[in-house]
Order: C-alpha cells, then structure tokens, then sequence
C-alpha cells in the first residue's frame, strides 16, 4: 500500500508539524495488539508513529507494518520503521529509524531518497555526522534513563539537548525515559518533537493519554 504522503518533501512538512512522537512496540503493550495502540495514538491525535520491533521475525513484522500503513493513512500520519529499510520500503512507510549500529546512512540516503530518514545520536559529533549526511531528521537521546533500550553512553541529559540544539539545523526529536512530568523542561529547553513509548502505550486509555499529552505542546 502506497502512503498518503507521496514524496520526501511532503514527508519533511508533515515531520515539521509532529508534536508528540509515539514509538509502539509490543513489548511494551501490557499484552494488547500493537494495531490496537496504534489507532488509540491515532485518535489522539499524533501525527507520527514509529513501530520498534526488536524481536519479531520478518515476515510477521511486514504483515505488521502493512496493517499499520493503512491504519495511518486513515489518519494522515506518517508511518516509520525501526532499522528495516526492507520493511519500510516494501510496506509504503515514510521513512525508517536508524541507529548507531544499524545500515550506514549515506548508502540508505542513496537507495531510498524520498524516505524521511532519521538517526539516533548521542552526542554532539554523531549528531553532526548525521547533519552532513542529509538525514530528514536526528534524534537525540536518551535524555533519562530508560528500560525501554540500552545504549552505551547512559542517560545524555538536557545538557546535550541544549548544546546539539545550538549547533545544528536540521529537525531533530528527543527521547529515552520520558515521562509527562519531564515535558515542561523538555519544552523550555527548546525541544518539539517528543518521542515517548511506556507513557503512552502502557496507558490504560491510549487515546486519551495521546490527546493529554499532546496539550503540553499547545498550552
């Protein structure tokens, strides 16, 4: 199924207007369907998704991701993947999620240039190397500590939030341990896009929480 979102620079405009950003993986679902939170954040009013699946064969996680595109297009909302270039392109996603371990940029740049490409980074050099690259955007993280991945550096804090942001140009989201209580500072420190997981796929109401969340940005 092909995306309502039909080239990169539709892509980047919709990336541009994403407040609150949902990252679904059915680990972290108190045992519901990911295609249940996913159209729980729809009606909440996300504008994105990521679906993040560490441990799902192939196949399984296609036919996934499939189902998702359609239940995102109802939505307008753009629809990422976690590290699968071959998943995102044969299921019509927006765009896939890289990071530091995962394929290297230029060649994904190269071989899917109207995907919205992003990159995971953790300090001030990763952050400028995905620049110069030309993703679509970068995330930086994980600002608190999280249970949700492990990464090497630890927790990189507001600090680095702050730095990057003076630094670099291109949009970039911010993730890792978030918590409704961190979206105030968060805020202030000049961040807007927020990527957030157990906040809002552990919630008892999906939709709800999404929508309350999503105040935050429009207060």
């Amino acid at each position: 199924m092909k995306s309502c979102f039909q080239t990169l620079a539709d892509r980047v405009r919709a990336f541009e207007a994403v407040d609150l950003y949902p990252v679904i993986s059915s680990e972290f679902t108190n045992g519901r369907p990911v295609l249940e939170i996913l159209r729980g954040v729809a009606a909440g009013g996300a504008r994105i998704v990521q679906l993040r699946e560490k441990n799902l064969a192939l196949g399984a996680f296609y036919e996934l991701a499939t189902a998702a595109r359609a239940i995102a297009n109802e939505h307008r909302m753009l629809l990422l993947i976690d590290d699968h270039l071959d998943i995102a392109l044969l299921s019509g996603a927006d765009g896939v999620h890289l990071g530091q371990e995962d394929l290297p940029l230029r060649p994904v740049l190269e071989s899917a240039p109207e995907l919205l490409i992003g990159s995971s980074t953790h300090n001030l050099t990763e952050a400028l190397a995905a620049e110069t690259a030309g993703v679509g955007y970068l995330n930086i993280g994980p600002i608190y500590p999280t249970r949700t991945k492990s990464v090497p550096c630890g927790a990189v804090g507001l600090e680095m939030l702050q730095e990057v942001s003076r630094r670099i140009h291109t949009p970039f989201s911010v993730m890792g341990g978030i918590k409704e209580r961190h979206l105030p500072e968060l805020l202030a420190a000049g961040a807007r896009h927020i990527a957030m997981v157990t906040e809002i796929t552990q919630a008892p109401d999906v939709a709800a929480r999404t929508s309350e969340l999503r105040r935050y940005f429009h207060a």
